[in-house]
């Protein structure tokens, strides 16, 4: 079976007028058809309700309700779990080219009704146009980009020859995983976690965040019309304290796949490495966490280009993204001249609900968030200059206004704290070298970003900026599949490298076969 090479799923162009107006239909088609409904969960191939529900609703018009879900409870994941784990010996003995049809037909079929997927993500997390575009588009690579890396490490990989003997080294697959997916990326991160360890062979329970189950439903309903046994992918929705915590802790979990918060992370670190009673594996986890992401200007530098990847990376999708600039570190010499070029392109960015024409920025993702990030610029007025912004925004979703501090210490909360929000401090540093050291300065290491001519002070960070994904001239935000392999250091996870040639392996093992032969 051999695959075309890999190219990323092209971004739509918003420019064009009959995209616009497919995109309009998509936004009244999920309205009309998908918002409002009550969504069941999949155990060991069945339908399962609760005997409890809740609601979710629109960040953006918190009138709007986009549909009911199961309140499931420890009970039912751990018999999801125990389902996962009776499906696996079948599954896994599945030929590695039929799974991997399987997800190359979802692609197709995920491209073919792309602007559907991405209108229900405008309304359930909040996503501008071109923000869920992207996020369906990167939902596709993986999709693509792991059937062919799973082509890659199906084959007997090379070992050397010994004679007398016939040697074989192969991969094959774990058991159950624990998907664990955040809300901000709810459909990319949900389904490329979820692929890569369903095309490795593994059988999965999939637990998203409780701000963002519809898209993962509707997923889980486009697999099942793919082929995908449903016994194969279980489906729960409810606490992830409660649910989730049962799937982290169960004997029968393999491994643990969960991009989320740092905190939530070390739990899930700290109880995968209690053996339960009956279990006979250490358990794998893969995490990917938070971020406090810098963007370091040095002195020679194109300014401009500066100040809009700033721009860009500390506000897009209203800084919900744990590779969002947080910080923008700028050398003394032109501090001023950057401020004074920021302020106002971040004073012009305009809160509504993304489902319209042309708006860039919408909701925070929930109450909580909305109010975790107004606390955190109260803080900042005491820490900074306010120059931007400071206040929600419209009152009939979650909003926050974008807002900017500068003349903010290296050591100062908002400087060392993930917000996850529209919050940008600003810090002046003395020369490049005293810029590296506020960089390194936290206990992340995500993404960062530097701009500079100086060729000199090039080779300095891409040697001693400590983060996974590092970036010259460029903003610190957009990884593709295929080209920028995500995942950083220290508290932002195990670097797993989403995206990359070696992301599969951390879902197989390795076993070794050797024969006598005479």
């Amino acid at each position: 079976m051999q695959l075309p090479e890999f190219r990323n799923e092209p971004f739509t162009d918003f420019s064009r007028p009959e995209e616009q107006q497919a995109f309009e239909r998509a936004l009244a088609k999920v309205q009309k058809d998908v918002l409002g409904r009550t969504w069941t969960c999949w155990i060991g191939g069945e339908q399962v309700a609760g005997k409890k529900t809740y609601d979710g609703f629109d960040p953006g018009d918190t009138t709007r309700r986009i549909g009911t879900y199961q309140l499931l409870t420890a009970a039912d994941a751990d018999r999801a779990v125990e389902a996962a784990h009776a499906a696996f010996p079948k599954w896994a003995a599945t030929d590695v080219k039929d799974r991997v049809r399987i997800f190359l037909e979802a692609a197709k079929r995920l491209r073919e009704r792309k602007h559907e997927f991405s209108a229900l993500l405008t309304h359930e997390v909040g996503k501008s146009w071109a923000e869920a575009d992207a996020d369906t588009a990167e939902c596709i690579d993986f999709l693509e980009y792991y059937a062919g890396q799973m082509l890659r490490m199906a084959e007997p990989q090379p070992v050397t020859p010994v004679a007398g003997e016939r040697n074989t080294m192969l991969y094959i697959p774990l058991g159950v995983g624990a998907i664990i997916p955040p809300w901000n990326f709810p459909l990319a991160i949900m389904a490329g976690m979820a692929s890569a360890a369903l095309l490795a062979g593994n059988t999965v329970v999939l637990k998203p965040a409780s701000q963002s189950p519809a898209i993962a439903a509707h997923f889980v309903a486009l697999m099942h019309e793919c082929g995908l046994p449903k016994d194969v992918l279980n489906f729960v929705t409810g606490p992830g304290s409660e649910v989730g915590g049962a799937m982290v802790k169960h004997k029968l979990t393999r491994f643990i796949s969960f991009t989320g918060s740092r905190d939530v992370g070390l739990w899930i670190f700290e109880q995968s490495a209690k053996t339960q009673k009956g279990q006979i594996w250490m358990k794998r986890l893969v995490a990917e966490m938070g971020g406090k992401d810098s963007i370091l200007v040095d002195k020679d530098c194109d300014l401009d280009k500066a100040v809009d990847a700033v721009v860009a990376s500390a506000f897009g999708y209203q800084g919900q993204k744990c590779s969002a600039c947080s910080r923008a570190i700028v050398h003394q010499d032109v501090y001023d001249e950057f401020v004074r070029r920021l302020a106002p392109k971040a004073q012009a960015i305009q809160p509504g609900h993304p489902g319209g024409k042309g708006v860039q920025f919408g909701p925070m993702i929930d109450a909580t968030a909305k109010k975790k990030t107004l606390d955190y610029i109260a803080t900042g007025k005491k820490e900074g200059k306010l120059l931007v912004g400071g206040t929600e925004g419209p009152k009939n979703g979650h909003y926050v206004v974008p807002t900017v501090f500068a003349d903010v210490a290296p050591t100062a909360t908002i400087c060392q704290d993930e917000i996850f929000g529209p919050v940008l401090a600003i810090v002046k540093c003395r020369d490049f070298e005293d810029g590296l050291a506020i960089a390194n300065n936290t206990e992340y290491g995500l993404t960062g970003s530097v701009f500079t001519t100086n060729e000199k002070h090039k080779d300095e960070a891409r040697r001693r900026f400590h983060v996974g994904n590092f970036y010259i001239n460029r903003k610190c935000t957009g990884a593709l599949v295929g080209a920028h392999p995500f995942g950083g250091f220290n508290m932002s996870g195990t670097d797993s490298k989403a995206g990359g040639p070696d992301y599969l392996l951390q879902f197989l093992q390795a076993k070794t076969i050797s024969e006598k032969v005479s």
